[in-house]
């Protein structure tokens, strides 16, 4: 027998040498593993995927706070980007499929991360993510452009229920937390059913809806403020358990006497197997950001609702939160609702 490379005979590898050096190449595998740790985050830029197009709430919550962040980070860079499609399941799936080196994070939105796993196969596992930090609850509400001929809520309700299933009601996709505000108003309401037309991402919606070819949209308070301050959007009712004090003047759908609380959190996620001294230095990078006086500042400005919590916390707020939906799907299923 020859070696590869033809300098004459290989010696024999014996079942002693080669656990051996299957040994010595484990230790070494062992004893770099905490010098990449080590020497993190300092040897490349952090991609953090978004998996919705730019300009919604994800993607302005990721940039917002991502500078606060590389100023509690030492070391740290961050690059976003914008993996939209299939209602943020190309993004997620790249994130849950990421070498788990602490350089690459993903800006997620619930409760679309867990209702996606109930209605269709996914490659990702909503309780092996690594969990970060929370930033984000950002309340649901239902928006016309300026000149709509829907007055208000309860124009929208009697128009609604006069013609059942032509009113066209957007919203960022099939089980998205907007599509859920639909789906429960239409069960509070007897009588009262909508036309569902989904668009993958907030920004695509309030074209469509600014440009008249949608009744109504509903998304996000912090997303849809901007447009409802500048005079593009008129507000009709919004989600929150209370009035969110960047509108003052929309009436809760409580208020008009619909039981409907609903909203999307927002927040950072690792992939599965993340070193737990990385995910230890994230958690306390994210929880310095989100304290950062000048970046709240910056979230006051934009009207983002924050609702900071990291780690174990976080993680108990989205799995409780699945069981609920797993419950309200065996009630009755929400695809192609």
């Amino acid at each position: 027998m020859t070696t590869p490379t033809g300098r004459g005979p290989a010696a024999p590898i014996s079942r002693r040498g080669l656990g051996l050096s299957l040994g010595l190449s484990g230790a070494a595998l062992l004893a770099a593993r905490p010098a990449r740790a080590a020497s993190w985050p300092a040897e490349r830029t952090i991609t953090v995927i978004v998996p919705f197009p730019p300009g919604g709430g994800v993607d302005q919550m990721a940039r917002l706070l991502l500078p606060a962040v590389q100023k509690a980070l030492p070391g740290a860079s961050f690059v976003v980007e914008n993996r939209a499609g299939a209602g943020s399941q190309i993004g997620l799936e790249a994130l849950f499929s990421a070498r788990p080196d602490g350089y690459t994070l993903g800006a997620i939105s619930a409760p679309v991360l867990m209702t996606m796993p109930i209605e269709r196969p996914v490659r990702y596992r909503v309780q092996e993510f690594g969990y970060i930090a929370n930033v984000v609850d950002d309340p649901g509400a239902l928006w016309v452009r300026r000149d709509s001929p829907i007055r208000d809520f309860a124009d929208l309700i009697a128009r609604a229920r006069q013609a059942p299933g032509t009113l066209s009601f957007g919203t960022t996709g099939i089980g998205s937390d907007d599509h859920l505000v639909m789906l429960e108003l239409e069960q509070a309401l007897p009588g009262l059913r909508f036309s569902h037309v989904p668009f993958n991402g907030s920004a695509p919606l309030q074209t469509a809806v600014l440009g008249g070819h949608l009744d109504v949209g509903c998304f996000n308070v912090s997303e849809g403020g901007p447009g409802y301050r500048d005079g593009r959007f008129r507000g009709l009712a919004q989600a929150g358990a209370a009035r969110e004090p960047s509108l003052p003047e929309v009436p809760t759908l409580v208020e008009q006497g619909v039981a409907v609380v609903a909203g999307a959190s927002r927040g950072i996620l690792a992939p599965p197997g993340l070193p737990a001294e990385i995910l230890a230095k994230l958690e306390a990078a994210f929880a310095a950001a989100m304290a950062d006086p000048g970046f709240q500042a910056e979230a006051q400005r934009a009207a983002m609702p924050l609702k900071p919590q990291t780690g174990a916390v976080y993680r108990q707020a989205v799995l409780g939160l699945d069981g609920r939906l797993k419950e309200m799907w065996a009630r009755k299923p929400w695809r192609d609702q």
